[in-house]
């Protein structure tokens, strides 16, 4: 879905760039017609490495006419399980890697990012992957990155500031696993990411997690975002054991070009709130 670059003001747009190591998903907002002018979602054949994922979004800058115009107002999204999330009250900048050496395998040559989450008080340690940020830094200069973790953290805290009781537990699906947050009472508690590649996998998952904060899974409620479909396998299967099930209601208000049907917004929640 594209709007002929020609036509384009790109002083106006704000395109955001999620990338993994799984696929990359691009979306262009002009702002002040709230209208998505350039969408593109691909999934990988398999899982690459950082260097990998390179050539592809270099492949994506050589094919697409939208992507070699212009230098808009980027935000480019990093999805992957090197974070760790810090409350602020703890955290030391000076030591930020220290958050991250015990369940991350850190590199000499990575680089350690942080996000501030003010609504939740938290502050996500994080590595982006530094190749991918020097090429989007050649083409665009300044640009703003954060992890994709750091997105739903802040929004989520801010859906369920007014929350006194129960549990929300949002499960944002994607190739080859997903993250898990839950929130009791408003609070953010556990904020995890696992990889699975079988509904065994999915499902155990999500129900240690519940068995180690000590959650009923009849009495929670589910939220599930990103991809998943209902009446997948990962669906049905979490339907045998949680009975409070709901997809995340979307609404960004953008007009799409084209068409096509839009592409649903739970299904590209970060890359879609992140030009907002």
């Amino acid at each position: 879905m594209v709007t002929q670059s020609r036509q384009l003001n790109y002083e106006n747009i704000k395109l955001s760039i999620q990338v993994s190591l799984s696929g990359l998903s691009f979306c262009a907002l002009s702002k002040e017609e709230k209208r998505i002018v350039f969408f593109k979602d691909i999934l990988f054949s398999r899982k690459l490495n950082p260097a990998q994922v390179l050539q592809q979004i270099e492949k994506q800058y050589e094919q697409e006419p939208f992507l070699k115009g212009g230098k808009p107002e980027v935000i480019v999204l990093f999805s992957n399980e090197l974070y760790s999330l810090v409350p602020q009250e703890f955290f030391e900048e000076e030591n930020a890697s220290e958050y991250l050496k015990y369940n991350t395998k850190i590199l000499e040559t990575d680089y350690v990012a942080q996000d501030d989450i003010p609504s939740a008080a938290i502050v996500n340690v994080y590595i982006p992957y530094t190749n991918i940020n020097n090429f989007f830094f050649e083409k665009y200069g300044e640009f703003e990155y954060r992890h994709s973790i750091s997105v739903l953290a802040e929004e989520f805290q801010i859906q369920n500031r007014f929350q006194t009781e129960g549990t929300r537990v949002y499960l944002n699906c994607f190739p080859g696993g997903y993250d898990l947050l839950v929130y009791q009472q408003g609070k953010l508690i556990l904020a995890n990411s696992f990889n699975c590649n079988s509904r065994e996998d999915f499902i155990y998952y999500l129900l240690f997690c519940a068995e180690q904060l000590d959650l009923d899974p009849s009495s929670f409620e589910l939220i599930l975002l990103g991809r998943i479909k209902e009446h997948s396998d990962y669906y049905d299967i979490a339907y045998t054991y949680v009975k409070e099930i709901k997809f995340l209601q979307s609404s960004f208000g953008y007009i799409f070009n084209g068409r096509e049907e839009p592409p649903k917004g739970y299904m590209h929640y970060t890359l879609f709130k992140a030009v907002g």
